[in-house]
Order: C-alpha cells, then sequence, then structure tokens
C-alpha cells in the first residue's frame, strides 16, 4: 500500500508530455556556461535536450535537420554569424509553429519586444533562475 501512495504522491516531471516521453528542447547559445546551466535545469525536470548549436547558422541548420523533433528551442539574442532574430525569422519561415523562447541580457528589452513580434513564444531574461526558466518553457508547451 505503500509504494501505492509513494506512487501517486509523486509528481509527473515538467519535462515529460502526456504520453510520458520527454519534450525535445534545442538549445541555440554561444555561452557555453548557459548551455550547461539549461541544459541541467531542463534535465532536472526529464525535458531532453536532443542538441545544442553555439552559433545562428549552425541553430538553423539544426533546427531543420531535427525537424518535427523539436519539441521548444531556447535561442539567445547575440551570437556570431547570426544574431538570435535572424535565426528566429527562419526557423519561423521554415516552420510557423517552432515554439521558440528568447534568452536576453538585462538591458536588450527592444530585441525582445521584436523577438515576440516575430513568433517568439516567451523570453527569459539572464542570469538564469530555475523557476523562471522552467515556469517559461512550460507555458509555452501547455
Amino acid at each position: 500500500m505503500r509504494i501505492i501512495e509513494e506512487h501517486i504522491n509523486k509528481k509527473q516531471p515538467e519535462g515529460l508530455k502526456p504520453d510520458g516521453t520527454p519534450y525535445n528542447v534545442l538549445i541555440i547559445d554561444d555561452s557555453m556556461f548557459i548551455v550547461k546551466q539549461l541544459s541541467q535545469i531542463l534535465a532536472s525536470e526529464s525535458y531532453n535536450v536532443i542538441d545544442t548549436a553555439t552559433d545562428g547558422e549552425e541553430g538553423v541548420r539544426k533546427y531543420k535537420e531535427l525537424y518535427p523533433k523539436v519539441d521548444l528551442v531556447t535561442l539567445d539574442i547575440t551570437m556570431p554569424k547570426k544574431d538570435g532574430l535572424q535565426v528566429l525569422k527562419e526557423i519561423m519561415e521554415f516552420d510557423k509553429d517552432a515554439k521558440i523562447v528568447i534568452i536576453s541580457a538585462i538591458g536588450k528589452q527592444d530585441f525582445v519586444k521584436e523577438a515576440l513580434l516575430l513568433g517568439a513564444k516567451n523570453y527569459i531574461v539572464k542570469p538564469l533562475n530555475r523557476e523562471k526558466v522552467l515556469e517559461r518553457v512550460k507555458k509555452v508547451l501547455i
């Protein structure tokens, strides 16, 4: 009986779809520190980081390669080769239903506003806060 109670009281990780499989996340960010931090936060709730990209060109290429397996993209605004806004435009042209959450440093509000107008579903401000990351990601996926 005790095992059944423990099973009932244990909440399902946020990173799992109703069918029990994990949501797949593509992280596009040039900061290895942010990639590692995001990966750990997402893994803690059973999200699957399907891949990462360290610049905008690689991010667009990987999204197209992994499509339609990507459920969510976290996208840094400031990156080499292509900035986050350009990456956002290209992914949205390729897949109008893409779910993209912008990652932005404080003071980049204009970029965040533009990103939301271009189709980003939400944003997260650095430094990363575990609860905020999980809350915003969950909102986009529901």
